[in-house]
């Protein structure tokens, strides 16, 4: 297996974001990275650089994917953003179009509050560069799979599942999971995207829910105790040509390993049913019972197991880091999914 990380990832390093109305140290940083290769390394794995992370090809597919105003946003705002009088040095919005805004402003603060869904999203000045060095490597990993390989890993920080056509959310900025799907149909007829991370990826449903050749699955605490809160119900199942092609299976807050790969197995058959010919893994990490974002109790033998059940597919894969946040478990936690994935 080919596993992928671009070190310009690094860039993006937000100090804070704020959690229950007050400003808390933002556990989506460069120690994620840290923790996360030393878990590959405790399985016998290693990590290789994407090459370029800014090319056209990457430009262009992240252009099938989210809206160009939305792109613009991202790779000026932060120049316009200090160009304010008294302006912080970080992008964080103050309004935001809540009850459905219609007019799409010019103003930074404005963009800022249209694009920036919450406030787990702040903007630095090397922000992008990260970003983009994020996506690269997904797209590193699904061109791996599409040229062969059986399955390929991409260490993506920051995630991107939360992140739509048109905004940013929970740390999430470019989709990465939608990008590895993307690349993927480009050699494969039918693509399934499989989510386990501990939240919903409502990002990545607003992609593809019109979408009849791309199928998205998430198992996920329930939104109505738990973040992304607005979307994750079962009774979101897609519109016109993806009727029946998203599936949501949220959990009662607190559930427990035992649930969790119950409910697995039940979203891969529903995956088994639509018949892909190849997979994305949104790999979360975070339904650790520690993890600091805890709304599930997965202990860290669990993760072994949803790699066994993701592995026994048979489907050429793609696995795209998403959550899983410092703790003392976040690195065994990956190397007990990557031995479960592996066979080892």
């Amino acid at each position: 297996m080919k596993l992928f990380y671009h070190s310009d990832q690094e860039r993006h390093a937000p100090p804070s974001f704020l959690l229950r109305g007050r400003p808390a140290p933002s556990p989506e940083g460069p120690e994620r990275a840290e923790l996360l290769t030393r878990g590959l390394a405790e399985a016998g794995l290693s990590l290789t650089p994407p090459g370029d992370s800014d090319g056209e090809r990457l430009r262009e597919r992240l252009g099938r994917i989210h809206t160009p105003r939305y792109l613009a946003f991202l790779e000026t705002i932060h120049a316009r953003w200090m160009a304010l009088p008294d302006a912080a040095e970080i992008v964080a919005p103050n309004v935001h179009p809540c009850g459905g805004g219609h007019h799409y402003p010019r103003h930074p603060v404005g963009q800022a509050g249209w694009h920036l869904h919450d406030m787990a999203c702040p903007i630095t000045a090397d922000s992008f560069a990260g970003i983009l060095a994020s996506a690269a490597s997904a797209q590193a990993a699904a061109e791996a799979v599409a040229g062969g390989e059986h399955s390929a890993y991409a260490l993506c920080r920051p995630p991107g599942h939360h992140a739509g056509p048109d905004r940013a959310g929970g740390f999430c900025f470019l989709n990465n999971a939608a990008l590895a799907a993307t690349v993927l149909r480009e050699s494969f007829p039918r693509v399934a995207i499989i989510d386990v991370d501990l939240h919903h990826g409502n990002g990545t449903q607003d992609v593809f829910y019109q979408s009849g050749d791309v199928w998205t699955g998430s198992l996920h605490a329930d939104p109505d105790d738990f973040y992304p809160f607005f979307w994750g119900g079962a009774d979101e199942t897609g519109e016109g040509d993806g009727l029946g092609a998203n599936v949501n299976l949220p959990l009662p807050l607190g559930s427990d390993g035992m649930a969790f790969l119950a409910a697995l197995e039940t979203l891969l058959e529903r995956l088994r049913a639509f018949g892909p010919q190849a997979v994305v893994v949104a790999l979360g990490l975070d339904a650790h019972k520690d993890d600091p974002l805890a709304g599930l109790s997965l202990e860290t033998a669990d993760f072994a197991a949803v790699g066994r059940l993701l592995q026994a597919l048979h489907l050429p894969t793609v696995l795209v880091q998403e959550g899983g946040y410092p703790t003392e478990h976040l690195s065994h936690n990956l190397a007990a999914f990557m031995a479960g994935f592996t066979g080892a």
